[in-house]
């Protein structure tokens, strides 16, 4: 079956004029609705395309690729409001409506929104800003030290929301945070850990000691550029630190204590580190 709202694969099965027919084999026809066709389009080929239904309720599709597919989030702008709803920019000629239901505030246009994708009930695709009711706290499947894409949320006392996969909320906590992040931004995390209550913990630099040991060669390299001295040592600044190497503190602690129990590197909390 066609994925509405999904990237599938098509064949071309049908040239009428500069109209293009697409199939997978099992499902109906579907009209290619760019006003271009790609260069050398002919009978067999494979086209990887966004399925959709265009505004009478058919299927058509486009080689172009939209900023989210259905059931992603995405921090998106709205371009229009009309009677219906709010209009956002999706990489796409024809936008996605957030209707009024669907939005927990009057949106305006010009302004970024957290969104996610879905398919309503006639198999339109929509967006919701109401993206809570889709995100859970707890995740079975998430392990300490994963690597994971998330996206930032609200800012809260303790630190800033981001939301895991598309599926679970994470926190990143502000004591933890060595470079700005702003709402709608995708980054790469890692899980540091999941509590006894199911929430999930995230850092934005790579826990256990598989960092130090990269970092230690880093650390290394840096001394050698610098005559073997560093101005760094484990009473700097961390913003000073996370300015050289892009790590906490608590990081940088652990990897020069390495180098220092294997004897390659002095330490001094006035100077710094010093290669032996």
């Amino acid at each position: 079956m066609l994925s509405i709202g999904k990237i599938n694969t098509l064949k071309v099965v049908k040239k009428q004029g500069a109209d293009i027919y697409l199939d997978n084999g099992i499902s109906a026809k579907v009209l290619l609705a760019d006003k271009k066709a790609p260069e050398n389009c002919e009978l067999g080929d494979s086209l990887e395309v966004f399925v959709y239904a265009d505004s009478e309720g058919h299927l058509a599709a486009t080689t172009k690729k939209p900023l989210a597919l259905v059931d992603e989030i995405a921090w998106l702008k709205v371009v229009s409001l009309n009677y219906t709803g709010a209009f956002l920019d999706w990489g796409l000629p024809k936008d996605l409506l957030v209707p009024f239901s669907e939005q927990h505030h009057e949106m305006e246009v010009g302004r970024s929104y957290l969104v996610k994708v879905f398919l309503d009930d006639k198999n339109r695709l929509a967006a919701t800003t109401k993206i809570d009711r889709f995100i859970e706290d707890t995740a079975e499947e998430l392990e300490a030290g994963q690597k994971i894409a998330a996206i930032i949320a609200d800012k809260t006392d303790l630190g800033v929301k981001a939301i895991i996969n598309n599926q679970y909320w994470g926190m990143l906590y502000h004591n933890e945070l060595y470079q700005p992040v702003r709402k709608g931004q995708t980054v790469e995390a890692y899980i540091k850990q999941i509590r006894e209550d199911g929430k999930i913990d995230l850092v934005l630099q790579q826990p256990g000691y598989g960092k130090v040991l990269t970092l230690t060669d880093k650390i290394l390299q840096k001394l050698e550029q610098n005559n073997g001295e560093l101005n760094l040592s484990d009473k700097s600044p961390p913003e000073a630190i996370y300015a050289t190497f892009g790590v906490s503190k608590k990081v940088y602690k652990q990897a020069i204590g390495s180098l220092y129990k294997q004897k390659l590197i002095t330490i001094d909390d006035k100077v710094g580190i010093k290669l032996v």
